[in-house]
């Protein structure tokens, strides 16, 4: 049998009839007695987070749950549970957006900050633009101008968390890159949601891949609780803008 057991290979989770083990804890032991930002920890980490690492966790998450209608996955969400999709095909249809372009910016910032570590913040980000282009992921938002109500509140908490519970190195990497790229710019360029979240996945440990999957996590209960109310309110296939909205079309010469 060993050529079927070893099929997969898992140090995450052992089980036989009447026994679930996650991590080397029982699951009847787990339940009840940590939270769902301690489970996460233990799933991606393998071992139990300190209080305040979890905490540090649940406030990113609770962060960035939600952006409204109009960030392109939520529209998804909604315009899928209008075309007939249940609710778990509207949720993946909907993370399915969640990539480079919208989703993708902490997992990106967690990898300028590195970069900004090893080679300073000019440094970094000459070799961000000339390899990846003129964005600088976390920093500016389209909407919230001039600061993104989110971004302040993390950061403090980043702060009054301190030393002994993350690596606050990285808010400062953070408020350096901040300062130099709204230098350059000649206007004040904040940090976004994005920055923010990526500081404290960075403070905490986490691999720049695994920020997007915790955003992931994260924004998938405002997607939830998108459908559910776009099902709730009813409506049958409706498109990104009201039908007498058209598009622009462009005659062929």
């Amino acid at each position: 049998m060993s050529d079927v057991s070893d099929w997969w290979r898992t140090s995450i989770i052992d089980m036989e009839p009447g026994r679930i083990d996650i991590r080397g804890h029982a699951i009847e032991d787990l339940i009840g007695n940590i939270t769902f930002p301690q489970m996460v920890w233990l799933m991606l980490r393998g071992e139990l987070p300190g209080e305040g690492q979890a905490k540090l966790l649940e406030h990113a998450l609770v962060a960035a749950v939600d952006h409204g209608p109009q960030a392109p996955s939520i529209a998804t969400a909604r315009m899928a549970v209008t075309c007939g999709a249940s609710l778990n095909q509207a949720m993946a249809s909907a993370v399915n957006l969640l990539d480079d372009v919208h989703g993708g910016a902490g997992e990106q910032a967690v990898e300028l900050y590195h970069m900004a570590r090893e080679m300073g913040v000019s440094g970094a980000i000459a070799r961000w633009q000339e390899t990846r282009g003129k964005y600088i992921p976390g920093f500016g938002h389209r909407f919230h101008k001039p600061t993104d109500p989110r971004a302040p509140r993390l950061m403090e908490l980043v702060r009054s968390a301190g030393g002994e519970i993350c690596d606050t190195s990285f808010a400062d990497i953070a408020e350096e890159i901040e300062l130099f790229v709204s230098n350059k710019a000649e206007k004040p360029v904040p940090m976004n949601i994005d920055g923010a979240t990526a500081v404290i996945y960075a403070a905490l440990g986490f691999d720049p891949p695994l920020a997007r999957g915790l955003f992931c996590l994260s924004r998938s209960v405002g997607i939830l609780a998108h459908a559910w109310e776009q099902s709730q309110q009813g409506g049958r296939n409706k498109g990104p803008t009201p039908p007498k909205y058209r598009w622009t079309f462009d005659a062929q010469e």
